[in-house]
């Protein structure tokens, strides 16, 4: 594959990976609660009853759980896109940045939201999840090295 599709590629799913925030976002309070009990739901489908474990945590967790996954997501996907601008010196700091940045501005975003608040704890958890990304890509970087510089010796 051509390196201009891959990064169109690349381009897109990010794009859209951040238009499906938004849209997240731009739920009324009631139609996202509505979306967390769906979750539990197909939780109880599985077998996993999580009112029974968590009680009324259970909704919060679910909510959390997805901001941190959004921002996971996000960032892996930021960090596909600037790896064609940037140097590995500053990749990871940029792409931390960027999901920082959008978690910062979709919190603003729901300031404005019937029944959504904007809340800095939300920012806190979607750069949690940003950051667990990027130790997960420091891991793996540095596995793939350890690989490359074995098979070098062999």
């Amino acid at each position: 594959m051509k390196l201009s599709t891959k990064k169109s590629i690349s381009w897109a799913l990010l794009i859209g990976w951040m238009i499906l925030i938004f849209c997240f976002s731009a739920q009324p309070g009631d139609v996202s609660s509505e979306k967390s009990k769906f979750v539990m739901y197909v939780f109880n489908l599985l077998g996993l009853d999580l009112n029974t474990y968590f009680g009324e945590l259970a909704n919060f967790i679910i909510r959390k759980g997805a901001h941190f996954t959004e921002y996971f997501i996000l960032f892996i996907l930021t960090y596909r896109v600037m790896k064609y601008y940037f140097k590995e010196e500053k990749l990871l700091l940029i792409s931390f940045i960027i999901t920082v940045g959008y978690a910062c501005t979709d919190e603003f975003h729901q300031l404005f939201v019937p029944g959504r608040v904007g809340a800095i704890k939300d920012v806190l958890i979607d750069s949690s999840g940003g950051l667990f990304a990027l130790l997960i890509v420091l891991i793996c970087r540095s596995i793939s090295k350890m690989i490359s510089r074995n098979n070098r010796k062999v």
